[in-house]
């Protein structure tokens, strides 16, 4: 009996290679899965690049190897966080304040959301502007202990952070392939080319 219950288990074992979110129906209920996992497999549904980086040394690696992948060395790249630009800004890339020249963006968010993968941003990243505004290229810089499984936690987050002012602007990206077709879905959302460079901190 024994060995029959392992043959059994062997054969039901899921492949490693399978996505277990997306062989179960989409009306029944969701796998409990880690909170980074999840983020992982709805990031990457949406169309975003995922880095992930055990130090900062591997963080600006993957930047370096971004811009050269994409033939952005001589590109203006538009920052708004004078911390984040003086941290990239000796790795190479043509940095400016000048959105309008500016080919990509770089900035950090304010959570990353595990149950559809969207990326949630506030004035603190973008100051006042709109995503139409910024540029089709992102390439955005946030750590493992800014993951909350939905938008409501992340929400709570950001107000209990900043009592004293809270952000204004608020919002999220959620679509991440330029190129991708259209549909009604995502029909009058902004869809950007996103590149997450995921520095492990917990």
């Amino acid at each position: 009996m024994k060995l029959f219950k392992k043959i059994l288990d062997i054969i039901n074992k899921p492949n490693p290679d399978e996505d277990p979110v997306e062989e179960r129906g989409k009306f029944m209920p969701n796998i409990d899965l880690p909170v980074d996992e999840k983020f992982t497999i709805n990031f990457k549904k949406n169309g975003g690049k995922f880095i992930y980086c055990d130090s900062i040394e591997e963080i600006y690696d993957s930047f370096g190897s971004i811009l050269a992948e994409n033939n952005w060395n001589d590109k203006k790249i538009f920052c708004v966080n004078a911390k984040l630009r003086e941290k990239f800004e000796k790795l190479g890339g043509q940095f400016s304040s000048n959105l309008q020249e500016s080919h990509a963006f770089i900035t950090t968010c304010e959570n990353l959301v595990a149950d559809n993968g969207a990326i949630l941003i506030s004035s603190n990243q973008i100051g006042e502007l709109k995503l139409h505004d910024l540029p089709d290229n992102l390439i955005l810089f946030a750590t493992t202990s800014q993951l909350v499984n939905t938008i409501g936690e992340g929400l709570r987050g950001i107000k209990n952070k900043n009592k004293d002012h809270i952000p204004t602007n608020i919002t999220t990206i959620k679509h991440f392939n330029t190129q991708g077709e259209k549909n009604f879905l995502n029909y009058g959302s902004n869809s950007k080319n996103l590149y997450l460079l995921l520095l492990e901190d917990l």
